[in-house]
């Protein structure tokens, strides 16, 4: 009998975690668990799911290496597996815009409606930061900017932002950061303080991608 082929029985197991990937839910708490650990109930309440089918998507990303998980008392907390999830998700964002129409169109419309500029890079971001020149905000939940945000970051959550407005500065610009490159609370906030003669701009991506370049975090 002729011994399996060692290719095809790799390439089966990337097919695994493909498949995982398989589901907008999926992609949705991956979302959210790269912002911080959480419980099967908490996934559940912020993906909107029930907790059932919470447990399921969860069990079957941690089966497939996206996720590793951890008890506490009677308790299940889930995490990210490793940093490289989200390249891996990244990836899937960036040939999904350039090769499917439908996604393009999405981008090109609610999102750049609200927020046609080019986004400031983490890159540049660094610099303006070491400088001071700039006020960040951070419109995440604040469980999540409680877990971990960008240094100097004022969190004001997005249903919070309208009735919050004479804590900024018109003098100053802001950059303005959510969950990562599709999160809407960032799209939102820009739109919303320019509406009311802020000079804004938008992270490139979220706090996790800024968190993965190693640069520094509070």
């Amino acid at each position: 009998m002729s011994s399996p082929n060692p290719k095809n029985a790799i390439f089966a197991q990337f097919a695994e975690v493909a498949k995982a990937l398989g589901h907008a839910h999926r992609l949705v708490i991956l979302e959210l668990l790269a912002q911080r650990e959480r419980s099967v109930e908490a996934v559940a309440e912020s993906a909107k799911l029930s907790i059932a089918n919470a447990s399921q998507h969860l069990r079957l990303m941690r089966r497939a290496g996206l996720l590793a998980s951890r008890r506490d008392g009677k308790q299940i907390l889930y995490r990210l597996s490793d940093p490289g999830v989200l390249d891996l998700v990244a990836a899937l964002h960036r040939v999904g815009e350039r090769n499917v129409a439908e996604i393009r169109e999405i981008v090109g419309g609610y999102f750049h409606e609200r927020d046609a500029l080019e986004p400031v890079s983490r890159e540049e971001m660094a610099r303006r930061l070491e400088d001071g020149l700039v006020t960040v905000l951070d419109v995440r939940p604040e469980d999540e900017f409680a877990a971990g945000h960008l240094p100097q970051a004022v969190n004001v959550p997005l249903r919070e932002l309208a009735r919050r407005l004479r804590e900024f500065p018109k003098n100053r610009e802001v950059v303005a950061y959510c969950r990562g490159p599709y999160c809407v609370f960032a799209f939102e906030a820009v739109a919303l303080l320019r509406e009311h003669g802020f000079k804004v701009r938008r992270l490139e991506d979220g706090y996790p991608e800024w968190k993965a370049a190693g640069l520094p975090i509070a």
